[in-house]
Order: structure tokens, then sequence, then C-alpha cells
């Protein structure tokens, strides 16, 4: 009888310090309640990018009008907004280190530069017209520049490949092409650099990151149930890497809904946030960004239509 009253002990206490230990996980970031401040009478579409400038400028891009709107990162105010009818189907959104503003338009087939104010700076891809080519993307999903003003796009839905341009938007090279080995693409659709300018792409579909120097040469990837199926990555100012698990789109819960932190060699060191439609939840988690003091933006592009900040659990809780 001690023998059974001892194990049943045992068994409470380890199932109390496994609770323990996920309350504890889910207390890394805390979603903070009513940001954005939307204005009255209004609705997010589909949430589909995000970004954050260098004032901590919340750009938030999504399938309604107009569909750039600008948030104070620290209120949720209601800034600016801007792009009405110059986009037809968001996608993805950065912001460089000059403050612009670059979008993907999955339906125009196109990439647009944007100032600060969304002021049109700058087109590449030819409109409504897809293709696999230097001037031609195929449904384009995400973009990150350079510090020299080169940028990469993820060419994802339709071409699944890479493409690099000059500043200017003159094309310089692409690599990848549709499958599932190393170099291979099946749907790129989010795409990131590190400082070192190594290029890292969340290749959806194969629910993987693959990783390639700044010449497009392929390095290693990060593949594994801890990370789930990366739909976007971005590395954070504290030198981890943060990833959106959007799950795998299945047509019934239970899913997945995650934001995962990795060091450089992709080892999980932690996570937050879970399926579902409540606050600090997501229903495919399409986007996120990271601001310079370690707030996380994120958004949801399906049923939840909303973007979401975070910001790091008081110590204790």
């Amino acid at each position: 009888m001690k023998i059974r009253i001892a194990a049943l002990l045992w068994v409470i206490a380890a199932g109390a310090a496994i609770v323990s230990s996920g309350a504890d996980a889910k207390k890394l970031y805390e979603v903070v309640h009513g940001w954005p401040r939307l204005p009255e009478g209004y609705a997010f579409g589909k949430v589909s990018g995000i970004g954050v400038d260098s004032h901590n400028h919340v750009f938030v891009f999504h399938r309604g009008e107009p569909p750039v709107m600008c948030f104070e990162g620290a209120t949720g105010k209601l800034v600016m907004s801007w792009g009405a009818g110059q986009v037809k189907e968001a996608h993805g959104l950065a912001v460089d280190r000059e403050d612009n503003v670059w979008l993907t338009d999955i339906s125009l087939h196109q990439v647009l530069k944007f100032s600060h104010d969304g002021k049109l700076l700058m087109t590449v891809g030819v409109r409504e017209e897809p293709g696999l080519d230097g001037s031609h993307f195929n449904k384009p999903t995400d973009v990150a520049v350079a510090p020299s003003g080169d940028f990469f796009v993820s060419d994802g839905y339709g071409n699944s490949r890479v493409a690099k341009f000059s500043a200017d938007g003159q094309f310089i090279s692409d690599f990848g092409h549709k499958g599932s080995g190393p170099g291979e693409f099946n749907t790129p659709h989010g795409i990131a650099l590190d400082d070192a300018g190594r290029i890292y792409v969340a290749d959806r579909a194969n629910a993987r990151v693959q990783i390639f120097d700044p010449n497009g040469m392929y390095i290693t990837e990060w593949k594994s149930e801890d990370i789930g199926r990366p739909w976007d990555i971005y590395p954070g100012p504290d030198g981890l890497f943060y990833i959106m698990d959007g799950g795998d789109m299945k047509p019934a819960p239970p899913d997945r809904g995650r934001v995962i932190l990795v060091d450089r060699d992709g080892k999980k060191l932690d996570e937050f946030g879970s399926f579902g439609s409540y606050d600090g939840q997501f229903y495919w988690g399409h986007a996120l960004a990271v601001s310079k003091s370690g707030e996380v933006y994120a958004t949801d592009v399906h049923l939840g239509m909303r973007a979401q900040k975070f910001v790091r659990a008081a110590k204790g809780k």
C-alpha cells in the first residue's frame, strides 16, 4: 500500500511539474490586449505582412482598403495609412534600413517599394503577367533587403525560387526550383538575411528553413518537429531567430500556431503561442517581425485576420 501511495504521489508531482513547465513556457511572452487600436467601425482583412521601422512604427499589410496601415508600436495608435488602389492581393512586407516599405503582391506578380509615407519608388515585375525570368515573378511571397540596397525575393507560390536584384531593381541572379532536395523549394514563403549576409528561407511546404551564403550557395537546413512548418523567419536583435510555425493547414483542428526561438545553429530554445483564435493564439500565423527593443509582432492571415503584439513576460509569471 505504501508503495502504491508513493507511486501515486510521484505521478501527481510529475504531472504538476509538467503543467508548471507548460505554463511557464506560455509566459515567455505575453500578448498585449487591445493592440493595435483600429478606427471605430473598421476591421482588418486577412493580415499577411508586418514590419517595424527604426522609429518603432509598425506597418501592417492586409487584404483590405487601405492595404498598408502604420501604428505606433508603443501605443497601437494609428499613425497613417496608404496604398489604396495600388495593391490587389497583399502578401509580404519588409522594412529596410532607410525605413522604406517593400510589398509583394501575389495577384499583380510584383514587388513594390514605397517610401515611409507611401510614395511609390520602384516597381519590379510585369503587372498581372506571371513568368519565370529576370523581369517576371509568379506570386512572389516576401522580400529581404541587404545593407547595400540589393534585395532578394522569395518567388514562392508559382516559381519556387529566390531571385536577387540590385538596389535599382536590375536582375542579378536566381537560384532554386521546385523540389525537396538541398537548394530546392516548395513554396519559399518567407526570407531574411543575417548580419553576415546569409540568406534564410522559410521553405513552407517542405517544412524547413534553408540557409544559403550571400551568393545563393546552399549551406544547411533546419528541419525538425521542434520548428514544425515555418511560414516566416526573422532575425531578432538578440542574435536569435524567430520562426512562425503556421501549422499544417488541416481542415479541422487540432493544429499548431506558435512562434519558436532558435539559436544560430537552429536549436530550439523556447516557444510561445498556441493554435486558436483568442488573444495570444494563431490560426494560420503568417508573418512576424521583431522590434529593436524585442517586442514581437505577428499576423494571422486566416480566420484571425489580425495583428498581435507580444512582450516579454514579467519575471515570476
